[in-house]
């Protein structure tokens, strides 16, 4: 299927995929609560830090901190190796092999549709942060609302790809998605969802900077939260980019090959 054509069903895929967001609603609220891991840490955070801050952090940066956490994680997830691994089990991936478009934009139609219900989580979240610790909460230059907003997008294709790399292999082995459990504990730890980046020690905190997991969630959070000058942040995200350009070449490789030993089964 040609570009144009492609970008021509692009709006009926998003429009399909807001549908299926709103259809199941209640799966949605499952995903959110199942999400708020960043509101525990803030609880926890806050309570240690009222007795002496935390290397930069005290009370309310960590408030700051994790509010910002939860509304990222809430706009970057994505599912589509879960969705990848039943498909192929169950064989109904050979229906969407017989669609003029490539499945991997019909995954990613139905990851953004959901983001216009998740809205309505965020929002409230964001202004509660800025009631309650500031206007810090949110970026304070037309620049920095462009960074996070780029910082965001790309932590969504970082986790988008990576998913759909990790689901890719179910056409290699039985199952990916125990290696996909291995990834999102890495994830946990690594990308600053449970605390901040910047407390790890600093050979950590270089190691960190070279992998991906920080891109996912950490430099959107530190981009919404005022946390570097242009220099730096224009930097990080030269990183965040490389990565996304190394995850689209590594998940299109998988794919292309995996398509070819694809052999629908079950029913």
């Amino acid at each position: 299927m040609s570009a144009r054509s492609t970008l021509r069903a692009l709006p009926t895929l998003l429009r399909i995929g807001v549908s299926e967001a709103v259809a199941y609603r209640a799966e949605m609220f499952v995903w959110v609560l199942s999400t708020t891991m960043p509101l525990i840490m803030m609880a926890l955070w806050t309570a240690v830090a009222r007795e002496a801050p935390v290397g930069p952090y005290g009370s309310q940066d960590f408030v700051r901190y994790f509010l910002a956490a939860f509304v990222v994680r809430q706009m970057t997830g994505a599912w589509a190796a879960w969705m990848i691994n039943y498909e192929v089990r169950q064989g109904t991936l050979a229906m969407r092999l017989l669609r003029p478009i490539s499945p991997l934009w019909g995954y990613a139609a139905e990851n953004i549709g959901a983001m216009p219900m998740r809205l309505f989580v965020v929002v409230p979240v964001a202004l509660f942060a800025v009631s309650t610790v500031g206007w810090r909460s949110v970026p304070q230059t037309a620049w920095g609302w462009a960074f996070f907003l780029v910082s965001l997008f790309g932590g969504w294709l970082i986790t988008f790809l990576v998913n759909v790399a990790i689901g890719t292999l179910s056409l290699y082995m039985e199952s990916s998605t125990k290696l996909m459990d291995v990834w999102l504990a890495l994830f946990f730890v690594c990308s600053g969802y449970l605390y901040p980046v910047d407390l790890f020690p600093p050979l950590w905190r270089k190691i960190l900077d070279w992998l991906p997991f920080r891109y996912q969630i950490g430099l959107p959070v530190e981009l919404m939260t005022n946390a570097h000058d242009f220099g730096a942040a224009l930097g990080l995200l030269g990183r965040q980019w490389l990565w996304v350009g190394l995850m689209l070449a590594i998940s299109l490789g998988l794919w292309n090959r995996g398509l070819k030993r694809f052999a629908a089964f079950g029913g």
